[in-house]
């Protein structure tokens, strides 16, 4: 009755955890044998018959029969006069097999192996979820959302298994509440002692990548290639794609009539503006498209710095350098190269580098205008203030304080 009662649950682990037969029957085994080394020094001797799914169990110690006063092991042998007490006609040199019963094991190595038990299926468990979500690693993922906490949000899957969407994987616009879906990418299993921890991502370039697959069937299908995709989380990205079929315009197949295609994709990701471009093997073509929607003059490249000067005119220079400066800086992610953006024409004679007003305006106020391709004096006074405060981290005083800085010094 005490091997029953010990072992009834074994079913229920196996149920709840969907452990097979066998490694079940392996994980049992494997706990009674540490059980029997801690009693009896070995457990080579022993046979350990177990039917799980009746929580049946026999232990047997096999020992060989040795003249009386001769015993030298007594976990491996047994004197005559023992053996012939289990079975009359035993002689010496023959095999004793004898029924071990789990309270021979004492009651505190009995709970002890209850607890060994727990934690070698919890162990298999976390083995096993590690392995099926590393599988997953890039693939998109839906998940639940369990609760929210300052800095991360915890989904619960389908089938109860827990994954972690840090803040910093969150596009800024993220807001969850309990019970949204979540999509994003498995980034990362990370194992936190004994226990796998999922990381989800919603920022990664490969999640973009991922929902062009999902949503556009000449993704999927291998018709349309994405060369590679360049992301600032939530304000804009750019994706290169390519085709091997001449009769494919990949752009228009990604895009779709007036954007239908593509608007999924860009409400999923927050309202993210994606600017596809046709991927060219041509270097100076690919940087002309890359800044897009910027219509670029002409383009230098120096190969070994890896660096390419793109020549505009002077209305385009705000569209290539874009708001923030997002724009060329995803071009120059995209491409591989440090661009700098150049303007056609000679400046004019009586017009100044802003940096030559450095010692009246403080150096970040310089730069702020730099970001958006302004960098003379007249740059800065041919724009509207309020296109300025719109496209500058700077309030509408300071600007018009460098205003009155440049139009003196223009004046004099």
């Amino acid at each position: 009755m005490e091997n029953i009662a010990l072992i009834e649950s074994f079913s229920e682990f196996k149920d709840d955890k969907l452990i097979d037969r066998v490694t079940l029957m392996a994980i049992l085994e494997d706990v009674f044998r540490n059980a029997l080394k801690k009693k009896y020094g070995s457990d080579d001797n022993f046979d350990i018959i177990i039917n799980p799914d009746k929580g049946d169990m026999e232990i047997w110690r096999n020992r060989t029969v040795v003249e009386n006063g001769e015993v030298e092991d007594e976990n491996s042998e047994i004197s005559l006069s023992e053996a012939r007490k289990i079975e009359p006609d035993f002689e010496v040199g023959e095999e004793v097999s004898e029924e071990v019963k789990l309270f021979q094991l004492g009651r505190r190595a009995i709970l002890a192996l209850r607890q060994n038990l727990i934690s070698k299926i919890h162990e298999h468990d976390n083995t096993n979820l590690y392995k099926q979500f590393k599988d997953l690693i890039g693939d998109i993922y839906t998940a639940e959302v369990h609760h929210v906490r300052p800095k991360l949000v915890v989904l619960m899957d389908d089938d109860g298994n827990e994954i972690v969407l840090p803040k910093e994987k969150q596009i800024p616009s993220d807001y969850f509440k309990k019970g949204d879906n979540v999509r994003g990418i498995i980034e990362n299993v990370e194992l936190k002692g004994n226990k796998p921890q999922i990381i989800m991502s919603r920022t990664a370039p490969e999640f973009l990548e991922k929902l062009f697959e999902q949503e556009i069937p000449e993704v999927f299908d291998g018709l349309i290639n994405v060369k590679k995709v360049v992301r600032i989380p939530g304000e804009k990205a750019k994706v290169a794609v390519d085709s091997y079929d001449d009769r494919i315009d990949p752009v228009g197949a990604c895009v779709g009539m007036k954007g239908s295609r593509i608007h999924g994709i860009v409400r999923e990701l927050g309202n993210e503006n994606i600017d596809v471009i046709n991927y060219t093997n041509n270097i100076q073509l690919y940087i002309t498209r890359a800044l897009s929607p910027a219509k670029v003059s002409s383009v230098k490249i120096d190969e070994e710095t890896k660096k390419a000067e793109v020549f505009l005119k002077v209305e385009e220079v705000s569209k290539a350098i874009g708001r923030g400066g997002y724009n060329i800086k995803l071009a120059s992610l995209l491409t591989g190269y440090e661009l700098d953006v150049i303007r056609e024409g000679v400046v004019e004679v009586d017009d100044v580098e802003l940096r030559e007003f450095s010692d009246e305006i403080e150096g970040w106020i310089i730069e702020e205008f730099e970001k958006i391709g302004l960098d003379t004096a007249r740059s800065v006074l041919g724009q509207d203030v309020e296109d300025l405060v719109r496209r500058t981290d700077l309030e509408e005083e300071t600007i018009l304080d460098v205003v009155r800085i440049l139009k003196e010094e223009l004046e004099d």
